[in-house]
């Protein structure tokens, strides 16, 4: 799934060309309204990761970053009693 914030709907002829095949494939566009956080849950989930999770932390690369934001989603999910799932696109997905 691919949410857009704060943009219009992609309208090119190619794209809309390819939305049925990229639906077949289980991967499907959403776009929000202009930005409004209130109607974006996860803004309020990246304050609490931003400000309790990671605050004050440094990192060396985007991938100890990456392990980091995992690892604090798993931390709340946990403490929550919800469940997190983590997911990669497939590179077959990728356009060529």
């Amino acid at each position: 799934m691919i949410v857009q914030e704060n943009g219009p709907p992609p309208t090119s002829k190619r794209v809309k060309a390819k939305w049925p095949e990229w639906q077949s494939c289980g991967l499907y566009l959403f776009c929000l309204p202009e930005y409004c956080s209130e109607m974006n849950p996860i803004e309020t989930e990246w304050h609490q990761l931003k400000n309790h999770e990671l605050r004050g932390k440094m990192f060396e690369d985007e991938l100890d970053l990456a392990d980091a934001v995992i690892e604090a989603v798993d931390t709340r999910a946990q403490a929550g009693g919800y469940p997190a799932q983590r997911f990669q696109f497939s590179s077959k997905l990728a356009p060529s």
